[in-house]
């Protein structure tokens, strides 16, 4: 039996079972979930209604993560699934769906900052440059230098970014959909949302904990 997105199998409303008269329709048709894991990338291309294509991420290692607050967006490495509100076993599995929390390499993200603002991401980075400060110190020219001073009045982030960006690890939330359009692309976890997931997180490791 093919999988079928129709509901004359449902009941209907009243509780009365619908009668027989069609067979299934090409148009009613589904298909097996795509469940997306970590992995080499491995594409499927699937032709569908109007000749269209749809492309099935059968493995994905990479994706574009947008930094909201600093307005960059990056190509970085997917490390793991941490998190999941619809169900615990995609996490287990490494599965990437849309609205999944995982992490994400920050090396990119500093590498920009850094470039960026012309100082060090975290405080361990900023004694590490005044260790190496015997070094002959980069030339720049004073327009240079009044545009970055200008940028850093703005360069403060969020302390528990901070944290993550020692760690070397992002939470990042997929905002694609991996299985119809073959890409894992998403956003770095910022304020309010963050604070939310790391809370979630912490519960989580106590309950497993107390469980064991």
């Amino acid at each position: 039996m093919g999988i079928s997105r129709s509901s004359r199998h449902k009941r209907s409303a009243t509780g009365a079972q619908r009668a027989h008269y069609r067979k299934k329709r090409k148009f009613e048709l589904g298909r097996q979930p795509a469940n997306t894991r970590l992995g080499p990338k491995r594409i499927h291309r699937v032709r569908v209604r109007g000749g269209n294509f749809k492309f099935r991420a059968l493995r994905l290692d990479t994706g574009n993560f947008a930094w909201a607050s600093e307005h960059t967006t990056r190509k970085t490495r997917v490390i793991g699934v941490v998190y999941n509100a619809s169900n615990n076993e995609l996490v287990r599995t490494n599965t990437l769906v849309k609205g999944a929390i995982i992490q994400v390499d920050a090396t990119p993200f500093r590498q920009w900052y850094e470039a960026h603002y012309a100082q060090p991401i975290t405080k361990k980075g900023a004694k590490a440059q005044v260790a190496a400060s015997g070094e002959e110190p980069t030339k720049r020219s004073n327009h240079l230098q009044r545009k970055l001073e200008e940028r850093r009045k703005d360069s403060k982030i969020d302390p528990l970014l901070e944290q993550q960006f020692v760690a070397g690890r992002l939470y990042a939330c997929i905002s694609s959909r991996p299985g119809q359009c073959g890409r894992a692309d998403g956003y770095i976890l910022e304020g309010k949302e963050l604070e939310f997931y790391v809370r979630k997180l912490r519960s989580g490791k106590q309950k497993h904990a107390h469980g064991a």
